[in-house]
């Protein structure tokens, strides 16, 4: 086996200019439709796991002291809770508004690829 050959393709196909096909406008809607959902959880998810642990850091009084700064914490802790149990509901609606929103873009350019072959 030629690894230099292998190596040499590799980095040509690199420098090649892209190749405009249905096939890469199809991928390009799908990821536009999936996109916005997927931001969107991961920014929620990593707020409320702030908020968890701002709470667990007051429950644990690493955070202020007292009994005051105890319930706050649970509190606290509950709601980081709460919002990271809804994010995934949140997560499906939205990404099926993103796939219903491109839904018939993306069908008739599968059913052109699909009829080519």
């Amino acid at each position: 086996m030629n690894t230099d050959k292998i190596l040499a393709e590799a980095i040509a196909k690199d420098y090649a200019p892209k190749d405009n096909s249905k096939i890469v406008a199809l991928k390009k809607l799908d990821k536009k439709a999936k996109l916005p959902a997927t931001i969107f959880t991961y920014t929620f998810g990593i707020i409320s796991s702030l908020i968890v642990g701002t709470g667990m850091s007051f429950a644990m009084q690493v955070i202020g002291s007292g009994t005051l700064a105890m319930i706050a914490g649970i509190v606290i802790g509950i709601i980081g809770f709460v919002l990271c149990g809804i994010n995934y509901p949140i997560y499906k609606r939205m990404l099926e508004k993103g796939k219903s929103k491109y839904a018939y873009e993306i069908v008739e350019l599968a059913r052109e690829i699909s009829e080519e072959k």
